[in-house]
């Protein structure tokens, strides 16, 4: 399922969790497709803790908590990583990454804590939801069979990488538009990973925002960029990102696309893409600005010019994706949809 989609499953997962509907969600997909992320995006739109417990790290008595002797009886101690009202809030988020990690002991004694949300006396607090993310067995990953007592206490999604949604995403979270621009131009590259070679390093959406820290950290010294993009995202890809960002020298003046001015577009497709991906970053930086409606429309007049209107089109729409309406709001909008309709109806 797309991430986006995943999303809004996590979403309604969430708020059930008080009318008693939450039905405890496995994540299920390679290393880097963001299944941790997502998790954690919930938490921050609703601004609330996420708890994530390690199986793999623990014993079963870590669950369940140590004994002791109270007056002739055998009482728990109630571990203090787990969800309590008073310490962590009536709502949040429990999180059980890497759940197949655990040996089969360890994820037995968390049978009765997924499907019934407690443990002997504990009981989860009710705003509290209950996820959980694992890599599959052919991913290369430690991990053990999920015994099926333990499956059929979650509902099961597979999670694939989909680069509208990531490029979503990218554009939110402020990723360098040359790596949004790279991977519109090179869109098998932004998940390949083949766990028959075991590589070290290799592209997905987790390592496409280490080479963007790599860009700004490493920009500035060329002798060592290329390496350090080979060391986030692989060595051909690192290459072909370098070489890609290198080639950016040749680009428009975006600051006369932005002014209205007549600026041809480039012949070269790697550097249009370059370039659809540097307005959409513009629009999204000049949404507070007293002239947005201005800089939108020149975009709008820009994206009409493409030699391939689809090129026009991908720029338009992931410029709706990061910024929404406000693209409606701009004369020009009408007649550039004008201008594409036959493409968007019947291609």
């Amino acid at each position: 399922m797309r991430p986006a989609q995943l999303m809004t499953v996590l979403e309604c997962e969430f708020t059930s969790t008080r009318e008693g509907h939450h039905t405890p969600v496995m994540l299920w997909g390679p290393p880097g497709v963001g299944k941790s992320q997502m998790v954690a995006q919930i938490a921050k739109r609703h601004q609330v803790p996420v708890i994530d417990i390690r199986l793999s790290q623990m014993e079963p008595s870590d669950l369940r908590g140590i004994p002791f002797r109270d007056n002739g009886m055998v009482e728990w101690a109630v571990p203090a990583l787990h969800p309590d009202n008073a310490r962590h809030g009536p709502a949040g988020i429990l999180f059980l990454d890497e759940i197949n990690t655990a040996p089969p002991a360890v994820s037995a004694a968390a049978y009765q804590l997924i499907l019934d949300r407690r443990l002997g006396d504990y009981q989860v607090p009710e705003g509290w939801a209950i996820f959980a993310a694992g890599n599959r067995q052919g991913d290369r990953g430690v991990t053990y069979s999920m015994p099926a007592p333990l499956a059929n206490r979650f509902s099961h999604f597979d999670v694939e990488t989909h680069l509208d949604d990531w490029v979503m995403w990218a554009y939110r979270n402020q990723i360098d538009e040359r790596i949004i621009a790279f991977l519109r131009f090179r869109p098998e590259l932004l998940f390949d990973f083949d766990p028959a070679h075991n590589p070290m390093a290799f592209p997905s959406p987790r390592s496409w925002e280490f080479a963007h820290r790599g860009l700004q950290k490493f920009g500035e010294q060329p002798q060592l960029l290329q390496g350090a993009l080979q060391a986030c995202v692989g060595p051909a890809a690192g290459i072909e990102l370098h070489a890609f960002v290198n080639s950016l020298e040749q680009m428009p003046d975006l600051d006369a696309i932005i002014a209205g001015e007549e600026v041809t577009v480039p012949e070269e497709i790697d550097l249009q893409y370059a370039v659809a991906a540097a307005l959409v970053g513009r629009a999204i930086r000049a949404l507070e600005a007293p002239n947005r409606n201005e800089i939108i429309g020149h975009i709008l007049d820009y994206a009409g010019r493409f030699p391939q209107r689809e090129m026009g089109v991908m720029l338009v729409s992931d410029m709706h994706r990061a910024i929404g309406e406000a693209v409606f709001e701009v004369p020009q909008f009408g007649d550039w949809a004008q201008a594409i309709a036959d493409v968007m109806l019947f291609e």
